[in-house]
């Protein structure tokens, strides 16, 4: 690239199709590191891999010593087993066919140690049941509500609900996991507030369970948004997923946090309406649309202001919008990078401004084998 372009500009833009997702590696690695400064500790740094779903940015991690791992699907899980992943938490409770699939990936890819998330008495019976059946044993996380009321049993049934697996033939519990998805808040100091408050009773339970036992309980805790917060506390595994593309909804959110953004959406303007309005080949099948708009923030024209959205198109608010001509390429950074990268089928590789390769985005699927 020219000196002076800007860093997402790429060399030969004029070849890439739309709409397409592109990932900046040199970026994504250094997102890598800059987290693996807030946890430098290998043993207690589990990223999730919901975000990018390609086995490539697993292996960049796995380049910088990441042996851990957290994710939310099967496919998520395959991906990593294909990879060898040392240690993967589905952190799901399966259920139905479900717990099939699991144990036949725990024996798919036995370099990977599997575990998987639990919070009733009644789904742990059915696991131990199904692995008891074949003389295997599932590893397992109860999982914890402590506020984020989405799973997990209730703070005050731990101990009863640890006693009960405990007893459970062809069940290993590993410790406890909790996802504290509901602290969001932008200031840090209140979201150190708030991890206070809402971990104090935990603690108390996993310290005493640890006691109990045989000291080795594990805990895995947080997401991206109390990651630095968590990465202090003592023996605790971190799991934040987005920083390793990051996005504009959490850079807006979280000034404070060393990302950038690595990952973006390319699009094309197919029509110019007026004075003021052009329609883009980005509608919501191209990026995530949960969001209310704005839902991406374009790097070549910050202050364009999408309007309405369609399957196929976006349509953008823009001053002089008769300076542009159909076939123009513009660069978005979503404001949901983790949906978006979902419905992607590859991401472009860009390396120093030029295209280098493809990654498939293997994990967007229900199913690869298993």
């Amino acid at each position: 690239m020219k000196a002076g372009s800007p860093w997402w500009k790429i060399k030969g833009e004029e070849l890439i199709d739309s709409p397409s997702l592109a990932v900046y590696t040199d970026r994504v690695e250094q997102n890598i590191v800059n987290a693996m400064k807030i946890q430098p500790d290998r043993n207690l740094f589990r990223p999730h891999v919901k975000t990018s779903k390609m086995p490539g940015v697993q292996m960049l991690l796995m380049k910088h010593g990441v042996r851990k791992f957290k994710c939310s699907t099967i496919a998520e899980a395959e991906m990593l087993g294909e990879i060898k992943a040392p240690d993967v938490l589905l952190a799901y409770q399966p259920s139905g066919p479900k717990i099939q699939r699991f144990l036949k990936l725990t024996r798919a890819y036995p370099e990977t140690e599997f575990s998987c998330l639990v919070d009733n008495a009644s789904t742990a019976s059915i696991i131990s049941s199904v692995f008891r059946k074949v003389r295997s044993t599932a590893n397992i996380y109860i999982d914890v509500n402590n506020g984020m009321n989405r799973t997990g049993a209730a703070v005050k049934d731990i101990v009863q609900l640890f006693q009960t697996i405990r007893e459970l033939k062809g069940l290993r519990v590993r410790g406890l996991h909790i996802y504290d998805g509901h602290i969001t808040d932008s200031s840090i100091r209140e979201r150190i507030r708030r991890v206070r408050a809402d971990f104090t009773e935990v603690d108390a339970i996993f310290e005493a369970l640890n006691d109990e036992g045989r000291g080795d309980l594990v805990m895995i805790a947080g997401g991206t948004p109390s990651f630095p917060v968590h990465a202090k506390r003592k023996n605790v595994e971190c799991s934040p997923g987005t920083f390793v593309f990051w996005d504009e909804g959490y850079g807006h959110l979280y000034p404070e946090m060393p990302y950038q953004p690595a990952a973006l959406v390319l699009t094309r303007v197919v029509s110019v309406i007026s004075k003021d309005l052009l329609c883009l080949d980005l509608g919501y099948k191209s990026v995530a649309s949960e969001k209310p708009m704005p839902r991406v923030k374009f790097l070549n024209e910050p202050r364009a202001l999408p309007l309405h959205q369609s399957e196929e198109h976006l349509v953008v608010k823009i001053k002089d919008a008769h300076r542009f001509s159909a076939g123009d390429l513009w660069y978005g950074v979503p404001m949901h990078i983790c949906p978006t990268v979902a419905l992607y089928d590859q991401a472009l590789l860009i390396s120093k401004g030029e295209l280098s390769g493809e990654w498939p985005v293997t994990a967007r699927k229900r199913k690869i084998s298993i």
